[in-house]
């Protein structure tokens, strides 16, 4: 999808599809009068063209609420889309992401291959913020997940623009929408990497596309496998290994800021991922019913790999490593069995209670490589527990963290990501449910509050390092389509910790 940055006045804009915003504002102050459609528009010649259908009542402006008038009087363009923010009151620069992602997903299956959307008045929401959002909601829009069907028929939105109110700092609009480019193509490769089947993506080729992606963009990266993981004594991550034909692959990508001072007690930030590219939960096997989605149990690792691939075309200064172990997670004779004693990179050793909490093993010895590579902030991600979903459903994310200040950083970057994180509890109660009667720890704690004692597990390898874990397990598929973002892969993640690293 091309992008451009437009500030250009909109009722001369000759376009296939012009969307413009509206919201459901409260215009009068008077005694029991009732909220009405205002357009988020200076543009006199568009206001006009729907002055009338505004007037009706026919449409709410509710959050995502479209409406289309073909041929509008006045306008250059031949189709005009109002597209809903909700109440003007809580209007934010997230519903303009997914105001712009339901303007591409409304112009996709009509075949409308070019479209403009003009921003919302700048006094209502600042216009750096809004422009970097609408072109990242553009790119979750146009992503579809059917990727390999043989009557595949492209229906990407070929050309988007943005068109920005007059604004004193044209330079800051430019520089967000620059942003938003880079974040948005790097949230549609973290998705294309989840959507990937496992037999299309192996540990192996996970390893490549990681590989091809830091040459492109300038990243030092490491791929390797069995030899390394034995070498390092990565007891845990080999554990899970040992049971598939396919090798595991040990990802290491490194970001170093060009052309700048770094002081040398600077913190060094550590991406760890999970990378398990099919979860059949080995000899604790799961269920038959909706397997074939765990494919996504590598969408950790994946938006690990997004993010550092921001990160080296955003150039933040600061030092990160990111690390993602690879490997599926499969029930043939060599694989681990309940019961069974591993030893960590660590030391720590862990008692195998089932095979199907596989992911917090890869985590453990992800951790603690990226402290031995010098990383001095911890953050990781991982579909890690179905307990998170049960406590949080598929609207928020699942976060643990073992410092407060570090945490508070990560909070406040869901403000500019827009994406929904709820911090969970740890604590020495649920440490006591995972301490192990014949090694130091067992890998789950049992039914109650599973999310909780997965994150005490990895805290035992964080140890003092300041620490988040993010369990994306409920957010990062979309199990239905909506208005703005399609069924399959979310790219969850991807730019809160972003936003995160750049904090620092």
């Amino acid at each position: 999808m091309q992008t451009q940055l437009s500030f250009a006045n909109l009722s001369r804009i000759e376009t296939e599809l012009l969307a413009v915003l509206a919201a459901d504002a409260q215009t009068s102050k008077a005694p029991g009068a009732k909220p009405e459609p205002v357009l988020l528009t200076a543009d006199t010649a568009v206001k006009a063209a729907v002055a009338a259908v505004l007037a009706s009542g026919e449409y709410k402006a509710g959050a995502n609420e479209t409406l289309l008038l073909h041929a509008p009087a006045g306008l250059a363009a031949k189709r005009l889309l109002i597209v809903g923010l909700g109440k003007q009151a809580k209007a934010a620069a997230n519903g303009v992401r997914n105001a712009a992602g339901t303007a591409v997903r409304f112009a996709k299956p009509r075949g409308i291959r070019e479209l403009v959307f003009a921003l919302p008045l700048p006094e209502l929401l600042l216009p750096g913020a809004c422009v970097r959002a609408a072109v990242e909601g553009a790119f979750v829009g146009d992503y579809d997940p059917d990727t390999y069907r043989s009557d595949r028929k492209d229906q990407s939105v070929q050309s988007f623009t943005v068109v920005a109110a007059c604004t004193s700092d044209k330079a800051a609009v430019e520089a967000a929408f620059a942003e938003g480019v880079i974040i948005g193509e790097s949230q549609t490769f973290t998705r294309s990497l989840v959507n990937e089947p496992g037999n299309k993506l192996t540990p192996t080729i996970l390893g490549q596309r990681a590989a091809e992606m830091a040459d492109e963009v300038g990243l030092q990266c490491e791929v390797s496998s069995t030899g390394k993981i034995k070498e390092l004594k990565m007891g845990a991550f080999w554990s899970v290994a040992q049971g598939s034909e396919e090798p595991p692959a040990l990802i290491v990508l490194r970001y170093e800021p060009a052309g700048v001072a770094i002081d040398p007690n600077a913190p060094v930030l550590g991406l760890v991922g999970k990378g398990i590219t099919f979860d059949s939960g080995g000899i604790s096997l799961k269920p038959g019913n909706d397997m074939e989605k765990m494919k996504y149990d590598m969408a950790g690792g994946a938006t690990m790999i997004g993010v550092m691939r921001a990160i080296a075309l955003l150039k933040p200064k600061v030092r990160v490593i990111c690390v993602v172990c690879a490997t599926e997670n499969m029930p043939d004779g060599k694989a681990q069995k309940p019961g069974d004693l591993q030893t960590a990179m660590s030391g720590k050793t862990i008692e195998i209670i089932n095979t199907d909490a596989e992911g917090r093993l890869v985590l453990a010895d992800g951790l603690t490589y990226a402290k031995q590579l010098g990383a001095t902030h911890l953050i990781d991600a991982a579909t890690l527990t179905g307990a998170c979903v049960v406590a949080l459903g598929m609207i928020n994310a699942g976060a643990f963290s073992n410092d407060d200040a570090t945490y508070a950083k990560f909070d406040g970057a869901l403000a500019t990501s827009g994406e929904k994180f709820w911090r969970l509890p740890l604590g020495d109660e649920y440490a006591e449910m995972i301490k192990s009667d014949i090694g130091d720890i067992k890998n789950t704690g049992g039914r109650w509050g599973g999310a909780s004692t997965a994150a005490e597990f990895l805290k035992v390898f964080a140890e003092d390092t300041p620490w988040i874990h993010l369990d994306i397990a409920g957010v990062a598929w979309v199990e239905d389509s909506r208005p703005y973002i399609a069924k399959g892969p979310s790219g969850i993640a991807v730019r809160s910790i972003l936003e995160w690293v750049r904090s620092y």
